[in-house]
């Protein structure tokens, strides 16, 4: 590696290495930069580990050295982002089982304390976990999957300190606060009780691929070396999990893929009894169960793309008992729904917009929760008990924040139980939000949801910023963020891509933006930068595209095609290195994901992969200003696709645009742990944006 100083960009060492697949040969000069966990975390470095340590620190110290100009504009905007945050905030409480459970904030922590109250909201506050206290002397630090024994006695929960998205499951006894049992290693975090209040089921992790395959049974006290093994899912595509229906009847083994669900179910007052196939496993049925009486409810792709509502007897589960509910629909997705004793909850999706209906069981009628924004996103939440009127649901758009309300499914009663505050003064009715339609190359109409501040002019001089994702049918709804304001205070415009590739218009959106279809996923976005452009929102040399993880692989893909559209890229842990990674099987998440971008040992797929893969397709030829993002123990996005896509970048560009990387050094996928620290790496992302934008304060 050349690294004069930190002026100056590190170029790193080419050393040829051939990428062998039976459909080609690729040569990687960056493959070096690749280590195992053992060296990336042994104390004594051998020359491997110490060269791409070296490496990945002088881009650190470059970046930072890039950045020096803006340290007076990062500590305003952490200050204006922190200042907004309530310091002393409570959630909403939630009933489960006799207990109100809720989550608070002290003031200047950066950790949650995990409360409940017996009965009453009235009671006296039992602190089951106090992450603050429990979280010192760790970089990072991540309590998950919270969840009590029936008898409200035991508290199970999982933690990671490393950020590699491995968890410890520990068990706190909450009459005296006291860890009892054993700790259970290399898990998913979560577990699901059995109602004797003794008995635990869990998913355990492949140690290389990081897959959630097994599901053992554990009882409290013994040791978990002697767990059983209850199921292992040996499909190396499926993810397996276990959890507890609502109606605590059932334990449910859930395994899953892209294309294909399978599920085997259990009496949860016989742990030690043997788990009954619901269905054959069977090659793209998609279906999803919830227990209610003597019945299942199941939501499913069974000869309907957006799926259905069916049903079936508790003692006869096997698809050809299943009735249907709610016929399938062309225009309207079924995602999810609540059951109620009186009432069913239907979660929808239809035109880019999400919609919460209820059917009354007794005279099957439906109505619609209302509405109050062209661009919003609504989903239920918290609704744990069976026996109530009550639906408990959340509401946000790009300038409504975070809202919490209970609506009474018998009288039509809305009640609002929280907005979040923003501190220190904030007026909706100052910004502007608009759904907006992109037409495709295909003719294609792209949904967008748009905001800035009134005032606005439509001359193309403003600014802006244009997220994406667009993989794995996940749906990028608009909602608020008060460290947005930041940029829009500045004049910024803010729009959301929805592009296909997710789930917004419906089943097809997701299947036309997979697989051989991958490219509409691109160009939706290039047509969106386009829209915006043309209608004067603003110009190629005043907007910025953003994308993280799958989005990363978006940012590389349309800056390769159109660098000439953006002023800047910011890509955050991107996929980067297509057909190298999903040619490892032994990378965490390759296997499972065959289905969404190809099997590379297949001709086909390996050739069409290879036509849009960023870290391929880097060219001779000037690119935006890019930030590129990572965290060493990145177990979703390996830190090597973006070291790796820099290198290369950064010996083939010819512009003079700045070409930056930073390492967290102590995280992964999701970035820092703590509720005011992250805002120091998000300020130094927006100080990237604003300092190329030419904006000072």
């Amino acid at each position: 590696m050349n690294k004069l100083n930190s002026n100056t960009p590190p170029i790193a060492e080419k050393i040829d290495y051939q990428v062998v697949a039976d459909a080609g040969t690729r040569n990687d000069p960056y493959f070096w930069m690749r280590l195992s966990d053992e060296q990336k975390n042994s104390e004594e470095q051998d020359e491997q580990t110490k060269k791409v340590f070296d490496y990945l620190n002088a881009e650190n110290d470059y970046f930072h050295n890039v950045m020096k100009p803006t340290e007076h504009l990062q500590r305003k905007l952490y200050a204006e982002m922190t200042g907004r945050i309530k310091q002393e905030d409570e959630s909403v409480p939630f009933l489960k089982n006799g207990f109100w459970y809720y989550v608070r904030y002290t003031e200047g922590a950066e950790y949650p304390v995990y409360c409940r109250k017996k009965g009453s909201l009235d009671a006296q506050e039992e602190v089951m976990l106090d992450v603050n206290v429990m979280a010192k002397g760790h970089d990072y630090y991540n309590v998950v999957g919270l969840s009590v024994s029936e008898d409200n006695s035991i508290l199970a929960y999982g933690l990671d300190t490393v950020s590699r998205r491995i968890y410890t499951i520990y068990f706190l006894d909450l009459s005296t606060g006291k860890h009892v049992g054993h700790e259970i290693p290399n898990t998913e975090g979560y577990v699901a009780w059995a109602n004797d209040n003794k008995t635990v089921f869990y998913s355990k992790k492949d140690e290389e691929t990081l897959r959630p395959d097994r599901i053992y049974r554990h009882t409290m006290g013994n040791d978990p070396s002697s767990d059983l093994l209850i199921y292992h899912e040996e499909d190396e595509t499926f993810y397996t999990a276990i959890e507890k229906a609502k109606s605590k009847k059932f334990l449910i083994i859930g395994s899953t893929s892209t294309l294909a669900s399978y599920y085997k179910i259990l009496d949860a007052n016989t742990p030690n009894g043997e788990f009954k196939e619901f269905n054959v496993k069977e090659d793209e049925l998609e279906y999803q169960i919830e227990h209610f009486h003597d019945k299942f409810y199941i939501v499913t792709n069974l000869n309907a793309p957006n799926f259905r509502l069916m049903e079936t007897a508790d003692t006869q589960t096997s698809k050809e008992f299943w009735k249907e509910v709610i016929p399938h629909r062309k225009d309207v997705l079924l995602e999810d729904i609540d059951v109620f004793e009186n009432f069913l909850v239907l979660s929808e999706r239809s035109n880019a917009s999400t919609n919460i209906s209820i059917i009354e069981h007794a005279t099957n009628k439906q109505k619609y929760l209302p509405l109050e924004e062209t661009a919003y996103t609504m989903f239920t939440r918290d609704n744990y008990e069976i026996n109530t009127e009550w639906l408990r649901f959340r509401y946000t758009s790009l300038t409504t924040p975070n809202t919490v309300y209970d609506f009474n499914m018998r009288t039509g009663e809305q009640v609002l139980k929280k907005r979040e505050t923003v501190v220190g003064g904030y007026n909706p009715s100052d910004y502007k939000t608009e759904r907006m339609w992109a037409v495709a190359d295909d003719g294609t109409k792209i949904p967008m949801s748009v905001v800035y501040k009134k005032g606005l002019s439509l001359n193309g001089n403003n600014p802006a910023l244009l997220y994406g994702y667009g993989s794995y049918g996940i749906s990028i709804d608009p909602e608020f963020s008060s460290k947005r304001l930041s940029l829009l205070d500045r004049g910024f415009v803010f729009a959301i891509a929805h592009i296909r590739g997710g789930q917004e218009m419906g089943r097809n959106w997701y299947e036309d933006g997979k697989m051989f279809k991958k490219i509409n996923t691109f160009t939706d976005f290039i047509n969106c930068a386009q829209h915006l452009i043309g209608q004067g929102y603003t110009s190629s040399d005043k907007l910025f595209a953003q994308g993280g993880s799958a989005g990363g692989l978006l940012m590389g893909a349309v800056m390769n095609l159109r660098p000439d559209l953006f002023k800047g890229i910011l890509a955050q842990v991107p996929f980067v290195d297509v057909v190298s990674t999903m040619l490892d099987e032994s990378i965490p998440l390759t296997t499972g994901e065959f289905d969404e971008w190809g099997n590379p040992k297949n001709e086909e797929s390996y050739k069409y992969m290879l036509s849009y893969s960023p870290y391929d397709n880097i060219q001779s030829k000037a690119y935006p200003n890019i930030l590129i993002t990572t965290g060493l123990h990145d177990s979703q996005v390996q830190y090597w696709e973006p070291a790796k896509w820099i290198a290369k970048l950064r010996d083939l560009k010819t512009d003079n645009n700045l070409l930056c990387l930073r390492t967290n050094m102590e995280t992964g996928h999701g970035g820092t742990t703590g509720r005011f620290k992250v805002y120091e790496e998000i300020a130094q992302e927006f100080a990237f944006i604003l300092m190329i934008s030419g904006i000072e304060n």
